[in-house]
């Protein structure tokens, strides 16, 4: 069976005239971080470049969703109802631009709509078969992520379509074989580990294969909403799609080493002069830092060196989008006492962090928890030594490896609560994008945008009364663009203005050279 009824885009009257303003350059802005000076003698050299999403809400491209939710037995009751005010607060946020399909799955998996416009004929109509829901039989995880590519793969309409899936369940996988082996491709696949009886590793596995995924670790019942909420919020404010940064070498100046980048993708040349790390889409205000780790080689004389070109594109509005070329240049100097930048510092230690958390989550997998807390405990200790403890990232940095430790204490704790928190932190540093997981998810914000805080507060609302009146998409627009006017325009002026500054370095460069 051919999924190849989606619906097309009616667009709606416009009666006011105004029509958004969209510059493609800008969109994603770019810093660099890095001494400015360097010894004579061979030496190790770091850059880290920083990538934020920077455009405007109101000239957003439109969302195709697939909700792919479980209805086996295990749901019953509570976690059904709250899954129904869930889905409720997905539906009513979305706009006119979208298109929502609701696929559920227990036994074997069923598609309740196609790809649907959302009109406020629609959004009645899909939220009259949500509520309808009954929860009984297995769980079949596979034929419901399946089932939820094949809506996406089948579809007419796909030019500058943001797309994703969302992906729930409470339970084990107990039909359909392993959903971790179902090839997912380029599909962002957010999936939500309901309750305290989900299989973490499983949807975790999920996450892993598609481009840019999350696995949320939702243990609390009454945090349903607010979990997918969050997801929501970055898939309404994606500014940039197929981001792609590529780090050259400078031929005789420098030699590329490592790249540290999360899991995302990346090719690199024979040689390893050239590295492509490709992230997919970008949230408003969502940062990707990546760290370059440079051998500089010895030089005779002190001179200025271009020892690294950056350049990246993304496409905007269904066009491919291709950035001046940045250059990092450094001052070759006799002694170098520089230290290392602050920011630099702090990315580290988060990576650092990042990959103890994992050590301990393996050894509490083996079932030695004494290590896994010494571990977790080290990790504590590192960030003591950070020269800027009061920086927000540190500060929840240390809140998490807190959780963790809670989390550790015997290994009943571990296997309920542990390794799904400890997964759920995996994938959110790995792709630097927030995911929910623990008790308290006010307090553990570690990647969250401004759009995901609003909504986060907006979740919670509605929960406990759902019959209250729930901003649209277009009023969270406006009341941004009201708090910052200039958001249109600022990402493509600060684009050019780096852009000249670049200019007159390379010149400032060309004339040293020729002293």
């Amino acid at each position: 069976m051919s999924f190849n009824d989606d619906e097309p885009i009616v667009a709606p009257q416009d009666d006011s005239g105004e029509k958004p303003i969209s510059f493609p350059a800008g969109k994603t802005q770019a810093r660099i971080f890095n001494k400015t000076k360097a010894p004579l003698e061979e030496s190790e050299f770091k850059v880290m470049l920083e990538l934020t999403g920077a455009g405007s809400s109101k000239d957003r491209p439109g969302v195709d969703l697939v909700t792919v939710l479980d209805v086996s037995k295990s749901m019953r009751g509570n976690k059904l109802a709250k899954l129904k005010i869930a889905m409720q607060f997905v539906i009513k946020k979305l706009s006119p631009i979208d298109r929502l399909s609701v696929v559920t799955f227990a036994g074997n998996s069923r598609r309740l709509c196609p790809l649907r416009q959302i009109t406020e004929t629609s959004q009645v109509e899909i939220e009259k078969m949500v509520n309808a829901l009954v929860a009984v039989g297995n769980t079949n995880i596979t034929a419901g992520l399946q089932t939820g590519l094949k809506v996406l793969n089948d579809r007419n309409l796909t030019s500058g379509r943001v797309v994703g899936i969302m992906l729930m369940s409470d339970g084990d996988q107990n039909a359909g074989g392993n959903a971790a082996d179902v090839q997912v491709g380029d599909v962002p696949v957010h999936t939500f580990g309901f309750g305290a009886d989900h299989d973490p590793r499983v949807l975790k596995d999920i996450t892993d294969n598609s481009m840019g995924g999350t696995f949320s670790d939702v243990q609390n019942q009454n945090n349903l909403s607010i979990a997918f909420s969050q997801c929501l919020a970055g898939l309404l404010t994606v500014v940039v799609q197929d981001l792609k940064l590529t780090v050259t070498r400078v031929q005789d100046e420098s030699t590329i080493q490592d790249v540290f980048a999360g899991d995302y993708p990346f090719d690199s040349d024979d040689d390893a002069s050239s590295v492509t790390i490709s992230f997919g889409d970008l949230y408003d205000k969502e940062v990707r830092k990546v760290l370059v780790d440079l051998l500089l080689p010895a030089v005779r004389i002190r001179r200025g060196a271009d020892i690294l070109q950056i350049t990246y594109t993304y496409s905007t509005g269904g066009k491919l989008f291709e950035a001046n070329p940045l250059i990092v240049t450094v001052s070759r100097i006799g002694t170098s006492v520089e230290p290392e930048r602050e920011e630099v510092m702090i990315e580290e230690n988060r990576l650092q962090t990042a990959q103890m958390m994992k050590e301990a989550r393996i050894m509490a997998d083996n079932k030695k928890l004494v290590d896994a807390r010494m571990k977790i405990v080290e990790a504590e200790n590192s960030l003591q030594d950070v020269v800027d403890d009061s920086d927000l990232l540190i500060k929840l940095l240390k809140s998490e490896l807190q959780q963790l430790k809670k989390l550790l204490k015997c290994q009943e704790t571990y296997e309920k609560q542990g390794r799904p928190f400890a997964l759920s932190s995996e994938t959110s540093h790995e792709r630097q994008r927030f995911a929910t997981r623990g008790d308290d998810v006010e307090k553990l914000r570690l990647f969250a945008t401004p759009r995901m805080d609003n909504y986060l507060q907006q979740a919670k609302l509605f929960d406990e009364d759902p019959s209250k009146p729930l901003p649209t998409v277009d009023d969270d627009v406006k009341q941004e663009v009201a708090a910052n006017p200039l958001s249109v325009v600022v990402g493509a002026l600060s684009y050019y203005i780096q852009t000249a500054i670049q200019s007159l370095k390379s010149i400032e460069n060309i004339l040293d050279r020729g002293r």
